[in-house]
This record gives structure tokens, sequence and C-alpha cells, in this order.
């Protein structure tokens, strides 16, 4: 596979040939920056772990983050080293298929000129033909993840309808998705082995020295989401990411992506007004 960015990092963990091992995906994520992947998508990695059947795509090449304690004076181009390494050992604990780093600069993501980001991921998707997708969402708060989702979803589009995937789901990182009306939510049961949900989390020490307790945050939050999922029945699950169906984006190519989003909000506005006036 031949990818546009120089630095890009190609890492099969098993070490089997890279066309066999994109060839055995089933879960994909195509994520923005290092550790996004780990917070979306334990659940494909968790459904892929057994046969090594998750891959793992990092599109940006993490030189912007933030940086503290040992890392304060790590240069933009040592960060991307370190980041680099951080996401290749998450991809050992996870047991993934492989791991991609396409290493494109935030501002490259961001442009919808630049062509050779969606090129990267139609030829990653056509290598790999997953079954189930894991993006970013489109109401997300932050702007690289809302243009990592918008070059995904335009990827996800320029393939024929035999090789789309039978499942693409938005998932929360910058935004909570509890928000979302409960017949609107995918319940994305994160419960199984937490202790490799926190190794994975873990693994990004870079960005949990710099003052960001990813570790402790991501965990609470599939906590919070599984205990106030249902304010009538006991909990099923003790993790939960929300996320939103976006397969519909996918098989219907044309669908406008900001009224199909803002349809989400339409009915939390509805919902609330509705049980205001219910009680009034």
């Amino acid at each position: 596979m031949k990818l546009s960015s120089p630095a890009a990092d190609i890492y099969v963990p098993d070490g089997r040939p890279l066309v066999a091992a994109l060839r055995r995906t089933t879960h994909l994520c195509l994520a923005a920056h290092q550790d996004d992947i780990e917070i979306l998508a334990y659940h494909g990695i968790r459904a892929g772990f057994a046969k090594r059947t998750f891959t793992g795509v990092v599109i940006t090449d993490g030189g912007g983050s933030p940086r503290a304690g040992h890392f304060a004076r790590h240069t933009d181009e040592q960060m991307k080293a370190v980041r680099r390494a951080e996401q290749r050992r998450a991809a050992r604990l996870g047991h993934y298929a492989v791991q991609l780093q396409l290493a494109h600069p935030s501002a490259a993501v961001k442009d919808p000129r630049r062509m050779e980001v969606v090129a990267d991921l139609v030829a990653i998707l056509r290598a790999t033909t997953p079954d189930v997708v894991y993006l970013h969402n489109p109401a997300d708060k932050h702007d690289t993840h809302v243009a990592c989702f918008w070059r995904s979803l335009e990827a996800l589009r320029v393939l024929p309808a035999r090789l789309r995937p039978k499942a693409v789901y938005g998932c929360e990182v910058w935004r909570n998705l509890d928000w979302l009306p409960d017949a609107d939510k995918v319940g994305l049961d994160d419960s199984a082995n937490p202790k490799l949900a926190a190794k994975l989390i873990g693994a990004f020490q870079s960005q949990i020295a710099g003052g960001k307790r990813y570790d402790l945050a991501i965990a609470g939050r599939r906590l919070a989401n599984a205990t106030f999922h249902a304010s009538h029945a006991t909990d099923r699950a003790t993790a939960l990411t929300w996320a939103m169906d976006l397969t519909p984006l996918v098989a219907s190519p044309r669908r406008n992506v900001e009224k199909y989003t803002l349809a989400y909000i339409d009915r939390l506005r509805s919902d609330v007004a509705s049980r205001l006036r219910r009680f009034m």
C-alpha cells in the first residue's frame, strides 16, 4: 500500500504480510489523533481482539498536542515520534490487525481541496472492506474531528455499493452524545475486559502527563452512560459509548449531512418541549 505522506507509518503487530493483515479486517476505525481510536472504538477493538480483525487509522500527525511535565520541552517533531510510538503500543496491546498512521497535518485535513487525504482513506477502505466502521460524529466540537469525519464520509461515499460497510457509527469524543433522544442512541457495549480498556488509554502517557486525564475521564464517561441510560431499569452494562447511526449517510451519498445531523437536535428539542407541556 502506498500512502501519500512520506511520514506515514504502517504497523502490523503480529508481523503478517500487509495485504493479508488488511484483508482480515472486519472492524475499522478512522480517527483524527493518536488515542482517539481507543476512546471511540473500544467496541470494535474488543470485537476483533481474539482473531486480530480490528484495524485502526490515525489521520493526522499528532504534532500540535498539549504537553507538560516530562514532555514540556518536546518539539512538534519529537511529539510526533512519541505519539507514533504510543499508538503502536496500543495496537500491540489491542491485538490490532493493522495500525496505519497517515501523518497528515491538521490543516490538510481541514482543506476539502486536498484530495490526498480522501485518496488514502479510499485505498484503505478498498483494502480492508470492513463490516463496521467507526468515525467521529458530525456534532463533535473539535474542528479537526469534524474535518476527519467529512474526509472519511467522502471516502466511504466513493465506494461502490458492494464494498460499503454494513454499519457506520459516529462516536463521542469531544462532545458527549448522552443528549441524543433514547430512540436515536446507538449503545456500544464496552463492558468487557475493563483492564484492557484501561491499558489502551494508559498507553498514551504523553497526553496523561500533559494534564489530560483521559484514563479516568473515559472510564467515568462510559460508566455514567451505562448508569444514566434508563431511569426505571437496572443497568445491563457497566460501560457504554454512545454513537449516531451514520449508515444512511453512506447508503445515500447525496443525503444532506447538515440536515441529517440537525434533525437529531430537532428531535431533542421536541422531546424536551413535549415533556414540559405534559406536566404544565
